[in-house]
């Protein structure tokens, strides 16, 4: 049937439209029918993008609003069990008059009042509305000079009112319990709380978080978030300038590509936006202007490692989650993103660099490094790019999806989609063929390896072109110049389970390490977790992903089941295979922090110290009777 054919309607096919199926919604409603307006995604909290993470995050902007109006500089936060939530700051409390509406009823709040909340983050009165009406318990307590007033909901629901007297100091203490019937056996997970968090005090120095009695704060704002965060050595002191509505910070490492760090009004912008690109067009037309010289952009910007934080009047940003601002102007009315930004580096950086000129002489000395191995390598890449367009990655290699990141084309009805977009690595016909028939379409894309990847450890940017698989992944990715055309939010490795698989993720690993480390620094690298075993009886199917949950599954369905041991993923059926990779896929997210030392991890064990890595293997060898 072709896509465009239309299927007849008769009459017994048709479905009456009467003025009961006309309904209004309340707001509180809305919010639990429709949560992905509000929130994004749903999720468990095994992703740093899951919704209870936003809930908490759409909790504590509104206590970080209060400390950038000078309004209280603590705020005290506790999750019991991972399951629950309680939230207190020291600021002015909300108005007790209208404590109920502020946090349930849509569109309403102090935040369209300029003067009281002027370069705020929540704008648009609904996101503790949304935290509401998605928790199953929710308690707002409001303490004004002497009063507070305790109000208690039940998704949504008012249950109680009251106002008492009180000691306590001024402020707000809301409390919540994510709904377990809309987020499934969700868990909290303190890692991302704790980067959430200390993204907060590096905006907002001089503020104290605590969490769960543990004090986070920052003395020196993004110079610590490049500290805390860099996996490479800076080739020279952090460079950190601060404006009225602006502060940046920078450096160049060693490492391939470009990181950045974007927040507005102290909101961390993950896919950055207009003061990111602003950021990243005038930093490089600075530098060139500064030395003189014909530079190329890209080698200015190779190895940059960056933060920038604008405060901006009313924010417009491209979702309720608030990843990427949307906004051209610093205020209504007021000089565009671009020109506060372009002005403002252009000043300090110029009058840094004329102040400072051993760092400008250690900086040109790495751009130039850029540029000549840029220039050695500009055949090869040439033709690599021809080859690319040739192969016909749509047949050949990359079986494609309909829906992808950062693709204006693909806006509309599909919006929202992009988030969940992914692409499986895969090797071999039978592994990806499986794959290709279980996937969802609009989604998930597939490329496949041929064979084991080459271990690209210790090796220049030259072999990511001369290599066919590292060209057409890179391609695929559409990552040449950066994380900006990215067009899968999910790069997914999925292998066999056993030995050879394994080594196929390292050589995946150490790839994305060498040459596109961002790209596991912003989250976008997963492995594919796929069942070990097949426990079955007559009644029912138990997928184990662990020998502990194949002895499960044994003493749930005995007596005598049938077990079957998956060798590799061309053995699953695809029948089966979309059960993995459905709803209910299980991803573990490769993860690359300061304290993972990454360059003596890879020379340990990508590098050609063989007889080091021998000794070390001998040395920790257990033998299967030992496990017994």
């Amino acid at each position: 049937m072709e896509d465009n054919e239309q299927i007849p309607l008769n009459d017994n096919m048709a479905t009456e439209y009467t003025d009961d199926n006309i309904r209004h919604l309340s707001d509180m409603e809305h919010v639990r029918t429709r949560p992905g307006m509000y929130i994004g995604r749903l999720g468990d909290g095994s992703h740093a993008e899951d919704g209870i993470y936003v809930l908490l995050k759409e909790v504590i902007d509104n206590s970080i609003d209060e400390f950038k109006m000078r309004a209280g500089k603590k705020i005290e936060i506790n999750v019991e069990d991972n399951l629950r939530v309680s939230v207190r700051d020291y600021g002015r409390g909300i108005p007790q008059g209208k404590l109920i509406e502020a946090v349930s009823v849509l569109n309403t709040g102090g935040k369209y009042d300029s003067k009281a909340f002027k370069k705020s983050v929540g704008l648009n009165g609904v996101g503790v509305k949304a935290v509401n009406a998605l928790s199953s318990r929710f308690e707002v307590r409001s303490y004004r000079d002497g009063k507070v007033r305790v109000a208690t909901f039940a998704k949504g629901e008012l249950l109680t009112d009251e106002t008492l007297d009180t000691e306590e100091e001024n402020g707000t203490y809301i409390f919540f319990e994510p709904d377990n019937t809309l987020f499934l056996n969700y868990s909290f997970k303190a890692e991302f709380i704790e980067i959430m968090l200390r993204n907060y005090t590096y905006l907002n120095t001089g503020l104290s978080i605590i969490y769960n009695g543990h004090r986070i704060v920052s003395r020196n704002g993004l110079v610590d978030l490049l500290n805390d965060n860099m996996t490479a050595t800076g080739l020279y002191p952090i460079i950190h300038l601060k404006g009225e509505d602006i502060e940046i910070a920078f450096t160049h490492t060693g490492q391939y590509g470009e990181e950045y760090y974007s927040f507005v009004n102290g909101q961390h912008t993950t896919q950055g936006g207009t003061h990111q690109s602003a950021f990243k067009e005038h930093i490089a037309r600075t530098i060139k202007e500064f030395y003189g010289k014909n530079m190329d952009y890209t080698d200015i910007r190779n190895g940059l490692v960056a933060a920038i934080a604008v405060n901006v009047e009313e924010p417009i940003f491209e979702s309720q989650t608030k990843t990427k601002l949307g906004s051209t102007n610093m205020a209504p009315g007021g000089v565009t993103v671009n020109k506060y930004v372009g002005d403002f580096v252009k000043l300090e950086v110029d009058n840094f660099l004329h102040k400072n000129p051993d760092v400008a002489e250690i900086m040109l000395q790495k751009i130039q490094e850029s540029e000549k191995e840029r220039k050695a390598i500009a055949g090869v890449t040439k033709l690599a790019r021809e080859r690319a367009k040739k192969a016909n990655l749509h047949n050949r290699k990359l079986r494609d999806c309909r829906v992808h990141l950062n693709d204006p084309k693909r806006k509309g009805a599909e919006e929202g989609m992009e988030e969940e977009s992914c692409i499986f690595i895969t090797e071999g016909d039978s592994a990806s063929g499986s794959i290709t028939k279980s996937r969802d379409v609009n989604t998930q894309a597939v490329f496949s390896l041929r064979g084991k990847p080459l271990n690209s450890f210790g090796l220049t940017k030259k072999v990511v072109y001369e290599n066919e698989e590292f060209n057409l992944l890179q391609a695929a990715l559409n990552i040449e110049d950066g994380l900006d055309g990215l067009r899968y939010n999910k790069v997914i490795v999925a292998t066999d389970a056993d030995v050879d698989g394994m080594h196929i993720r390292l050589l995946m690993i150490t790839f994305f390490l060498q040459f596109f480390p961002d790209l596991i620094k912003k989250g976008h690298v997963y492995i594919l977790q796929t069942p070990l075993f097949r426990v079955r009886n007559k009644k029912k199917t138990v997928y184990c992903y662990s020998e502990e949950e194949r002895v499960s599954a044994i003493n749930e369905l005995s007596p005598n089941p049938e077990i079957t041991r998956f060798k590799g993923l061309g053995e699953i059926s695809p029948d089966e295979f979309k059960h993995f990779i459905g709803k209910d896929i299980r991803l573990e997210q490769v993860t690359l922090r300061k304290t993972d030392a990454v360059k003596e991890m890879l020379e340990f064990y990508m590098g050609k110290n063989t007889m080091e890595r021998q000794n070390f293997i001998i040395d920790n060898l257990v033998i299967e009777e030992d496990l017994a």
